[in-house]
């Protein structure tokens, strides 16, 4: 094996270099892994385009979270993997010792490690990840329909945290992977689900994904007006906020019926304050969540639903282009494109 390897550095705002580094070293409890798919991810770009982030991701630093590929090199005391396994290895394990993960509350880990590095041609797994949190591949699923796992794996504990029903009316705010997601999630669920986002184009890709009905903001000037008739003046039962703006947490509380439940999913920009209606809140019994992160439970379950067809790398990765391509295929994401991913090869 060559000594260097292709891959994308982020050092800043908007200031990623794809170059050669070393191979990472693998110690004896870690796997070594060709990446064969690295998905963009919209919490990629929030980095790419803030240079940052707080909890997941400091500069200089490897890249990308989301992929999947083929073990190369086993650490000497790893048990259940070997060379030549596909796999798929989320992007973080807990301690399973803190404060929260002693109440199981395991995505809120003290100490939970986090690994980046996909776009690239081999990244390392560090130990408590390849005992928590990495799978192997089923045989007929592709690359990149195991890559899907991990972003998969957050919503599936939105649409937990929700107590998503079958018959329950869902609205989803944003039209973006996510909230893509989370359209299909919500139908497999048996719920009647309307999309709300910006542009038409993406909007017709939700309705193929299963959305009962949408609304274009950009065609109107009450949204939420709009939502309350399209529910017969009550409101859905649960409003996914999956876009990360002070606007769009206000609407989603407007769209609720008395007794709803929200999950705010988009996170905003740290700082950010919101100003919501108390009055509403209270004599409605109005529910608010907020979900974050996966767990490996909800990874497993992720995998399994990739597995048994519910949801595919078709409807969501609408592009592939090589390594040396990443910065470019940035710069077009943060400018509105409407694609949903793009699978980077190495």
């Amino acid at each position: 094996m060559n000594e260097t390897m292709l891959a994308a550095v982020l050092y800043g705002k908007q200031h990623v270099q794809v170059e050669r580094v070393p191979v990472p070293d693998v110690g004896p409890d870690d796997l070594l892994v060709r990446v064969r798919a690295a998905l963009t991810c919209g919490t990629d770009l929030k980095v790419f385009l803030r240079g940052y982030h707080a909890r997941m991701i400091m500069p200089p630093a490897l890249f990308g979270h989301e992929l999947a590929g083929d073990v190369v090199a086993v650490g000497e005391r790893v048990k259940g993997f070997e060379i030549g396994q596909r796999i798929v290895a989320a992007n973080s394990a807990p301690c399973l010792r803190c404060f929260y993960c002693r109440r199981g509350r395991v995505n809120l880990c003290e100490d939970l490690l986090f690994n980046n590095g996909a776009y690239a041609e081999f990244i390392k797994i560090p130990a408590p990840i390849v005992r928590l949190n990495t799978y192997v591949i089923p045989p007929h699923l592709d690359y990149r329909d195991a890559a899907l796992a991990e972003p998969l794996a957050c919503v599936v504990k939105g649409v937990e945290d929700s107590e998503m029903r079958a018959g329950d009316t869902v609205v989803v705010l944003g039209v973006g992977p996510i909230g893509s997601m989370f359209i299909r999630l919500a139908k497999l669920r048996g719920a009647r689900v309307i999309a709300v986002g910006r542009r038409r184009l993406k909007l017709d890709k939700a309705m193929r994904l299963g959305a009962d009905r949408f609304v274009a903001t950009e065609e109107l000037t009450n949204p939420v007006a709009t939502v309350r008739e399209l529910t017969g003046g009550h409101g859905a039962d649960i409003v996914i906020e999956a876009v990360g703006k002070p606007e769009t947490w206000n609407w989603s509380v407007e769209m609720l019926r008395r007794g709803g439940t929200v999950n705010f999913f988009g996170g905003p920009p740290s700082g950010t304050r919101v100003e919501l209606d108390t009055n509403l809140l209270h004599y409605s019994e109005i529910t608010c969540k907020a979900s974050f992160h996966h767990t490996p439970s909800t990874m497993r379950e992720a995998l399994d639903i990739i597995a048994s067809g519910g949801i595919s790398a078709r409807d969501f990765v609408d592009a592939e282009e090589p390594l040396e391509n990443l910065s470019s295929v940035l710069f077009r994401l943060a400018e509105g494109t409407n694609t949903l991913k793009t699978a980077i090869i190495p």
